[in-house]
C-alpha cells in the first residue's frame, strides 16, 4: 500500500512540474511578444533621443518629490502639439503618502504631481 502512495504521489509531482514549466514556457513567449512591441519602441525612442532614460528621470524626481518608487509606465499621450513621450510615476513620500506623477520623458519636467487616493 505504502508503494501505491508513492507512485500516486511521483505522478502528481510530475504533473505539477510539468504545469509549471509550461506556465513559465507561456510565461516566456508572452514576454517575449510584449518585448518586440512596447519594449523596442521605448527602445528606439531612447535612441533617437526622445525620451531620457529612466535613471536620470528618477535622479530629477528624487531631488523634488523624495520617496520610494513603486511604479514606472512610460506611454504616448496626446497633447496640443502632437504626441508626447511620459512617464507616470507612482511612489510613497517618507511621511507614507502615495503620489503620482507625470514626467515629460524628454526634458525630464514634472507636468502633474498629486496625492494618489487609497482604495479600500
Amino acid at each position: 500500500m505504502n508503494n501505491v502512495v508513492r507512485k500516486a504521489t511521483a505522478i502528481t509531482v510530475v504533473r505539477i512540474v510539468v504545469s509549471v514549466v509550461g506556465l513559465g514556457l507561456c510565461a516566456v513567449v508572452g514576454s517575449v511578444a510584449w518585448a518586440s512591441g512596447d519594449h523596442e519602441r521605448a527602445r528606439q525612442a531612447l535612441q533617437a533621443g526622445e525620451i531620457m532614460p529612466l535613471d536620470k528621470i528618477l535622479a530629477v524626481v528624487s531631488q523634488s518629490h523624495p520617496g520610494q518608487i513603486l511604479e514606472v509606465e512610460l506611454d504616448r499621450e496626446r497633447s496640443q502639439g502632437g504626441k508626447v513621450w511620459m512617464y507616470e510615476i507612482k511612489g510613497i513620500t517618507p511621511d507614507g503618502k502615495l503620489f503620482k506623477l507625470k514626467v515629460d520623458a524628454r526634458t525630464g519636467e514634472v507636468v502633474q504631481f498629486r496625492h494618489a487616493r487609497i482604495s479600500r
